[in-house]
């Protein structure tokens, strides 16, 4: 597929009007209603897509209304930007009922994270679009009144950040994360590339579909939340196995929230306690190329919103990120 010519939407404006849709799980109207006061108080005006507040078993609607709202988001010529309420499950169920054409034709900036990786995924690949790993509407954002200091500050950090990446058009450089990052060397070295990925669950699960990642010579995000390291090795070995890993020119990874062994076992599969850093190593140490662990990005409390297909820096031996273009335009 490659990156180059991948489109990159407008950058969002004060006054401009964002598009809050629900491709995957439902949300709580507390937290629609949360959310959506949040990105007032960026300056933006929201549109709730029609079908957003619903909810079908673990869906936010059927599949056909999930689709409807999205194609008809991008196609609506008074939304600027499209940011997802939030994650869960069903966004690969709706990837062939999207009108890819469309899209490409009404390039907007587009928000998600977790299960929405597999929109990045189908939009990066067949609408050619710059997308952004970022919070969504339901999460990112601390409750007004009664914030701690620690929630006050993780609330400006991720608003600080989905500003800077959806309203200028300059690159967001070296990522200066004001010291809440601790990340760790896997492996040594510098490359650059496209940055691409999201959730690891939904990158293993597209394998083998038309909606399948593409690494080649690009650096590989991925983070995942609740996960065993016997089941991120599983993961991982899926993806070496699929030659995806060997493709890349380096990886980054993001806080892999929830994923430690309970301590004392080994997950009931037996032997000795095995760590995420031990998966990581021994499933990405010998690849040969730059990886770097613990960026702020996915399911922890602060979170970074990354443009994903634009070119960035990845120095593990100075544990640097730098985005060296802006994804928007």
């Amino acid at each position: 597929m490659g990156f180059a010519g991948l489109q990159k939407p407008p950058a969002l404006q004060p006054g401009s009007c964002i598009g809050v849709v629900a491709p995957a799980s439902p949300a709580e109207p507390a937290q629609i209603e949360a959310g959506a006061a949040a990105l007032q108080g960026m300056g933006f005006r929201v549109r709730l897509a029609p079908h957003a507040a619903r909810a079908c078993g673990y869906l936010a609607g059927t599949d056909r209304d999930r689709a409807s709202d999205l194609n008809a988001l991008f196609a609506d010529p008074q939304v600027d930007g499209i940011v997802c309420l939030r994650g869960g499950y069903g966004s690969m169920r709706i990837l062939e009922d999207l009108d890819y054409g469309v899209i490409r034709r009404h390039p907007k900036v587009f928000v998600g994270y977790s299960d929405i990786t597999a929109l990045h995924l189908a939009l990066q690949r067949h609408a050619r679009l710059v997308t952004f790993h970022g919070p969504m509407a339901a999460s990112g954002w601390a409750p007004g009144g009664g914030r701690s200091p620690a929630e006050a500050a993780e609330a400006a950090f991720n608003r600080r950040w989905f500003l800077r990446a959806l309203t200028s058009t300059t690159p967001l450089g070296t990522l200066d994360l004001d010291g809440c990052s601790q990340m760790q060397v896997v492996s040594g070295g510098k490359a650059q590339g496209a940055i691409v990925g999201g959730n690891l669950s939904l990158i293993a699960s597209t394998l083998g579909t038309p909606y399948e990642i593409d690494v080649s010579g690009a650096i590989l995000f991925f983070e995942d939340v609740g996960e065993a390291p016997y089941r991120i090795d599983r993961m991982l070995t899926q993806l070496r196995l699929a030659g995806i890993l060997q493709a890349a020119a380096g990886i980054v990874v993001g806080e892999c929230v929830d994923c430690q062994s309970p301590s004392g076992n080994s997950q009931g599969k037996g032997g000795a306690e095995v760590s995420l850093l031990d998966v990581l190593h021994d499933r990405l140490g010998d690849l040969g190329i730059p990886v770097l662990y613990g960026l702020p990005a996915g399911h922890g409390r602060r979170k970074l919103t990354l443009p994903l297909g634009v070119r960035a820096e990845l120095d593990a031996d100075r544990r640097l990120l730098t985005i060296l273009e802006a994804g928007v335009r």
